[in-house]
């Protein structure tokens, strides 16, 4: 008799808990379908509608059809045309996008490069450094352009306001380059043509070695064969492989694929305008390994004048070019001691301080970063490693 008694009261004891839970359930229930009704759906709706098995972020109460997370910077007509409109569909297929930190003392040489680029189904930005945007209103491609204006900025200050990846998603290929090249020997389309048969996710056009300025022999244009991954581990220089002798290219005409600039993109600091340092991490945006997937197009080639623009040049206007250019930088260095006063405190020696401050900046957060990120592993650790281990002792 005890021990029905004692059974009966542990049966209403479950009960009671049971009730008490399904209740709690319950009105929880009800309180988050007032509190966020747009996001609630019934057991009754998920027979009629197609739930996501993956949760999407829900941007304040936006229905998630209407959510436009991605845009372009294409010029639209502020009405449509019958021409527009078969315009619009061929322009969109395989286009690319060329950004250039353009000065008007440099008009010739973009207006050189927008002959070749625009014609191949290219969109163009000209990030104007010097403010004048005016001075290219006589250049015929000029109103097919976007001008972004900012006085005395850098490309990578540009790159990082205004090509953000939702914005230039719809681009194929990002080309970001300085404004002294010269394009004689280039064509934009035969250039895309080998990396995309060849798998570059980043590279750059081969530089001409007589008439450009050198600071890298992986990026000296090779005769022979149409590109090239690396510089012969033979090179006094490249004993080793890795930045910046294979796996690698400068940062004066880099080409991006879209998924790898999406990650160029947040590599470059938003405060370290001068960019110098992440050319040696690109290898962590090519999409795998770095020494596959980055090289220079030699037989699509360019000249790099290396004309120093910001804070003033010590180089004529006529553009010299090369070797020349160091020889009259170093004769300009010569005639301030002449004239007496410190070599070193022009504004371009100034700059390139600031450029090296950067740098080591750059570094130290890239150390630190490493550090603090327990779950990041280094891709290229280990190719450093089977290296070291290469080396006779």
């Amino acid at each position: 008799m005890k021990l029905r008694l004692h059974l009966l009261v542990l049966c209403a004891i479950i009960i009671f808990l049971v009730y008490n839970m399904a209740n709690f359930q319950h009105k929880q229930t009800s309180l988050e379908a007032k509190s966020r009704p747009f996001d609630t759906v019934t057991v009754s709706d998920r027979s009629a509608v197609k739930v996501s098995e993956k949760p999407v972020a829900r941007i304040g109460y936006l229905p998630h059809g209407i959510v436009e997370s991605n845009s372009d910077v294409e010029l639209k007509p502020l009405w449509l045309t019958t021409s527009a409109q078969s315009q619009k569909k061929s322009r969109q297929n395989d286009r690319s996008l060329i950004a250039i930190a353009a000065g008007i003392n440099q008009k010739k040489s973009v207006d050189a490069i927008m002959k070749k680029f625009l014609p191949e189904n290219f969109t163009a930005i000209l990030f104007h450094y010097d403010g004048n945007v005016n001075g290219w209103n006589d250049m015929p491609w000029s109103k097919s352009v976007i001008h972004i204006a900012a006085s005395n900025q850098t490309k990578w200050w540009f790159a990082k306001r205004f090509l953000h990846p939702a914005v230039v998603s719809m681009y194929k290929y990002i080309f970001l380059w300085d404004e002294d090249l010269e394009v004689d020997n280039f064509n934009p389309r035969r250039y895309l043509n080998i990396v995309k048969s060849e798998g570059l996710e980043i590279s750059q056009p081969g530089l001409d070695s007589k008439l450009s300025e050198i600071h890298h022999r992986i990026t000296v244009r090779k005769k022979s064969g149409s590109f090239h991954r690396r510089v012969a581990l033979a090179n006094k220089e490249c004993s080793r492989e890795g930045p910046p002798c294979s796996g690698w290219v400068e940062g004066m005409a880099p080409v991006f694929s879209k998924s790898a600039w999406q990650c160029v993109w947040h590599l470059i600091q938003n405060d370290l305008i001068h960019g110098w340092g992440i050319d040696y991490k690109f290898g962590y945006c090519a999409q795998g390994d770095r020494t596959k997937n980055i090289g220079v197009v030699d037989s699509e080639f360019i000249v790099h004048r290396g004309v120093q623009t910001l804070g003033g040049s010590t180089i004529t206007k006529d553009g010299t070019r090369g070797k020349n250019a160091q020889l009259l930088r170093q004769k300009a260095a010569q005639a301030q001691k002449t004239r007496g006063r410190p070599a070193g405190l022009d504004m371009r020696t100034k700059i390139r301080r600031k450029s090296r401050s950067e740098l080591r900046d750059f570094q130290k957060r890239w150390d630190r970063a490493t550090r603090e990120d327990r779950t990041w592993v280094d891709p290229f650790a280990r190719s450093r490693r089977k290296r070291r281990n290469r080396i006779p002792q």
